[in-house]
């Protein structure tokens, strides 16, 4: 009885070692959660607004001025952004980001998976791991693992040129991203969106909304510049939805493993206040009938 106790004294120790980190983590996800926060929340609206200005630019000069990002071609080359992050301990999130991504390959682009024409690029560690152990046939693009190291638009942003010049090159004829989009601490939904070519509006449900666009200056410079612009802002969101996403699934995890953590220790105290009962009681038995028997 008395390895039993000691086995179970051990077991309390480990568990109360645990629950410290774990709310610590919790303590260190909440203030960047914070911070992550109010970063992705005040990008969000700007970016949504530029994406549904760019769309219907692209609409309303549909066959009269081209852009190459919005040039449809046979699919033949797929690149496959995968935005993860570089930690565990943060919940499904980066489970069902990957298996978002397989879903992805295997259903849409099965064709050129089974040809080895798709092609990875991960950001965060946990994607790439995922894709090395997964798709060993598919080439990986470029190693971005360490992107949130730096969150910065300019940054970001000499990753969205490389995947623009790559379309532009017709290296790849679809580029699609799956990232995480944050809602809150609690809610994280996984995303995947065509990032390249950009998809117009439906024409015949918004020809008759379409603004009449005076372009100064003339229509080719203004959308070589403002595209590639609008692209990357797009791009930084994803990244950014992805990072506070990271910290609310993590805090929401360490809040469960504290809480796990309580139920557990109650669990092992009852335990071993009964084993020390019944160590009591059995010593004071023996004493009882030691004494009964030298009587």
């Amino acid at each position: 009885m008395g390895a039993n106790l000691k086995e179970v004294r051990e077991r309390i120790k480990s568990v109360i070692s645990t629950q410290q980190i774990t709310k610590a983590m919790k303590m260190v996800s909440a203030a960047k959660l914070r911070r992550a926060q109010q970063a992705i929340v005040q990008l969000r609206p700007y970016s949504e607004k530029l994406t549904k200005m760019m769309q219907n630019v692209l609409t309303a000069l549909d066959g009269n001025s081209d852009s190459v990002f919005n040039t449809t071609r046979e699919v033949n080359n797929v690149l496959i952004v995968v935005v993860t992050s570089n930690r565990g301990l943060a919940g499904a999130l980066n489970t069902n980001i990957n298996k978002a991504a397989a879903q992805l390959v295997r259903e849409k682009y099965a064709t050129q998976l089974e040809a080895g024409k798709v092609s990875f690029l991960p950001i965060g560690k946990k994607g790439r791991e995922y894709v090395d152990r997964n798709f060993k046939k598919s080439s990986v693009n470029a190693d971005h693992v360490n992107a949130f190291s730096d969150l910065s638009f300019l940054a970001i942003s000499k990753i969205g040129d490389h995947i623009m010049e790559e379309f532009s090159a017709g290296t790849y004829d679809a580029i699609e991203i799956v990232y995480s989009r944050f809602k809150n601490a609690g809610v994280q939904t996984t995303i995947v969106e065509q990032f390249l070519p950009v998809k117009k509006m439906p024409f015949e449900t918004t020809r008759k909304s379409l603004p009449d666009y005076i372009f100064e200056p003339d229509k080719e410079e203004l959308l070589a510049d403002l595209i590639p612009t609008i692209l990357k802002i797009q791009f930084h969101k994803t990244l950014l939805d992805t990072q506070a996403s990271e910290h609310g699934a993590r805090m929401t995890a360490m809040d469960k493993a504290t809480e796990n953590a309580d139920n557990l220790l109650l669990e092992l105290k009852i335990n071993y206040n009964k084993a020390r009962q019944e160590a009591i009681t059995r010593e004071l038995s023996e004493i009882v009938g030691g004494a009964a028997a030298l009587g």
